[in-house]
């Protein structure tokens, strides 16, 4: 299991995410080996990784593959575009910043209670 944790305050992380034009902030935290079937966000997302890792695959590519992000890494999703996650064995934690209020018509916070711990 990784230890590893990226080398900032969670502020320091709100702000640098902030300069990227990004305006609704949260904290997500995923249990380990959690999984995403494909599933798509109103709005344009990004991540920026404090801690464990995830795969990700877009499944409509013409030739999907999977690609493995860690920490410090950032991930955008363009809005629309499905994709389907997979958490590392250690968890996962990751500043969220997302243009929209919803994934498929639920409420963000609403899938973050119901589906991963806080």
């Amino acid at each position: 299991m990784s230890s590893a944790s990226i080398n900032e305050s969670r502020s320091a992380s709100e702000a640098k995410v902030s300069s990227w034009g990004f305006n609704h902030v949260f904290t997500w935290t995923d249990r380990p080996n959690a999984h995403y079937p494909p599933h798509s966000h109103l709005g344009l997302t990004t991540h920026l990784i404090r801690r464990g890792s995830l795969t990700i695959t877009y499944p409509d590519d013409e030739k999907p593959t999977k690609e493995t992000f860690g920490v410090g890494a950032r991930l955008d999703v363009a809005a629309g575009r499905r994709h389907e996650v997979w958490v590392g064995k250690e968890g996962f934690s990751q500043r969220h910043y997302e243009f929209g209020e919803g994934i498929d018509g639920r409420t963000l916070r609403g899938q973050a209670t119901a589906e991963t711990k806080m």
